[in-house]
C-alpha cells in the first residue's frame, strides 16, 4: 500500500482519488547514497519523498559538489522541473536509506489536473519552493555569518541531532572551521550547550534575537 496521505501534496484528494493514484505509482526504496537523479536528466515523473534524507547539489568544474537543498520527508522533489517540463537543474542522491514514491507525470495530467483540490495543492507546493528558494537567498546573500546560522538553527530545531557539522556547514555555504567558531559563540552566550555527542538548543529566542 503507497501512503500518498504523507504529502501536503495530496491532502486534498478523497479516497477514490488516492485509489486512483496509487495505480500510476511505484515505490522504490533506496540505500544511503544512491542517486536519485542526475542534472540534465528528463524530469518525467513526480518525486514523493517519504522516507529519508535527500540532498540537491550541483557540481562546479573542480568536480565539488555544492549543496543546494537538503530534503526530509515528507515532501515533493523537483517537482517545478515536472511540471515545466524541463530536465532537472541539478543532481539529488540520499544521505540517508529512504524510499520514493514515483508518479507517471503523462498519466497524472490526464487523470488529475482536472480535479478539485489538485490545482491548490499545486499551487501550494509551488509556493513552498518558492519560500526555500527565499531561505537561501536569505542565508546566503543577506545575512552575515553569525544571523546566518542564528536563523537556521531557530528555523530547524532538529538539525543538531540529524546531521553533522560538515553538513550543516555544507548547508550554510560555510567553511567547517567558521561553523565551529560560531556554534563556540553561541555556546558562550548560552543559546547552545556543548555535550558527549554534540551542541543541544538551550535558547531558541535568544537565537531570533541575532537575525532579526
Amino acid at each position: 500500500m503507497i501512503d500518498l496521505q504523507k504529502c501536503y501534496f495530496f491532502d486534498n484528494l478523497n479516497e477514490d482519488d488516492l485509489k486512483e493514484l496509487e495505480g500510476i505509482s511505484k515505490r522504490i526504496s533506496y540505500t544511503k547514497g544512491s542517486i536519485l537523479f542526475y542534472e540534465k536528466e528528463d524530469a518525467d515523473a513526480l518525486i514523493m519523498l517519504v522516507e529519508g534524507v535527500v540532498k540537491i547539489y550541483k557540481t562546479d568544474l573542480k568536480n565539488n559538489e555544492v549543496i543546494m537543498r537538503r530534503f526530509r520527508a515528507p515532501t515533493l522533489v523537483a517537482e517545478m522541473a515536472t511540471f515545466e517540463e524541463i530536465p532537472f537543474p541539478a543532481s539529488a542522491s540520499f544521505e540517508t536509506d529512504g524510499t520514493v514514491v514515483i508518479i507517471d507525470f503523462t498519466k497524472f495530467k490526464k487523470q488529475f489536473m482536472d480535479k478539485p483540490g489538485v490545482s491548490s495543492s499545486i499551487i501550494k507546493s509551488l509556493s513552498k519552493k518558492v519560500k526555500n528558494l527565499e531561505e537561501v537567498i536569505d542565508l546566503n546573500i543577506v545575512l552575515d555569518t553569525t544571523a546566518r546560522l542564528a536563523k537556521y538553527l531557530y528555523e530547524n530545531e532538529a538539525v543538531l541531532d540529524e546531521l553533522k557539522n560538515y553538513q550543516i556547514a555544507e548547508d550554510l555555504h560555510m567553511t567547517p572551521e567558521t561553523l565551529s567558531r560560531t556554534l563556540k559563540k553561541f555556546s558562550i552566550l548560552g543559546l547552545l550547550e556543548k555535550g558527549a555527542s554534540g551542541y543541544e538548543l538551550k535558547n531558541l529566542e535568544g537565537l531570533r534575537v541575532l537575525f532579526e
